[in-house]
């Protein structure tokens, strides 16, 4: 009996999940995906296809930008429904045209079989070609945040980068982000949960207080 669609849509990973494992072929070799980036986070990554151009622009993005991934300890990883020579084909094409080049590995997922297992198949978007997908995933090999974007409509490396900082400075000092966060803005505090942590609370003047419950700091 097919699946429902809510069926379909609780086998999709979801925050909080552990990454499902795989192996694949990539332009770096075979990898198995729980042996990937060892005590570093990761960011992978889908585009709908090879040699086409918001695909082009995004996976520029990623390479131009790679340094301040490594800066985050953080590892890149592509994939598309594209096979193997396909995608070596193209770092070549855009390395000789562009001067940059995609020196993460790609998955070469002709079989859909990673597309599928972390939902960035959805057919009503279309059945051949991945979406754009974000997965942000710990060390611990957690999924941390997800992000779905339609074919049409390129991601923003700005926002990814900002994300990750965010999830990383969230776990080091045990904080949350309000809105619009930027390395070196405050952060939120998590709000008292007693009586006496709400005495306190009140009396810490060290707090840029918005009210009892919404209290920033520098970090």
């Amino acid at each position: 009996m097919e699946n429902t669609y809510s069926e379909k849509v609780n086998q999709m990973p979801r925050i909080g999940d552990v990454a499902p494992d795989f192996e694949a072929v990539t332009t770096k070799g075979k990898i198995k995906f729980s042996e990937f980036a060892k005590d570093k986070w990761t960011v992978m990554f889908s585009h709908p296809a090879d040699f086409t151009p918001v695909c082009t622009t995004e996976m520029s993005g990623f390479a131009q930008r790679k340094g301040e991934f490594d800066a985050l300890n953080t590892e890149l990883i592509g994939l598309s429904i594209d096979s193997i020579h396909a995608h070596l084909g193209w770092v070549q094409n855009v390395r000789e045209n562009t001067g940059v080049y995609f020196d993460f590995p790609i998955i070469a997922d002709l079989d859909m079989k990673v597309s599928k297992l972390y939902g960035m198949l959805q057919p009503n978007e279309s059945e051949t070609a991945a979406v754009r997908a974000v997965f942000f995933i710990d060390p611990s090999k957690k999924i941390r945040l997800i992000m779905y974007y339609p074919l049409n409509v390129g991601r923003n490396m700005d926002e990814i980068l900002r994300a990750l900082e965010a999830l990383q400075t969230s776990d080091k000092h045990k904080v949350a982000m309000p809105l619009d966060w930027k390395k070196g803005d405050k952060v939120i505090v998590s709000p008292p949960k007693t009586l006496d942590q709400l005495n306190e609370r009140i009396a810490d003047d060290s707090l840029e207080k918005v009210d009892w419950y919404l209290a920033k700091k520098e970090i």
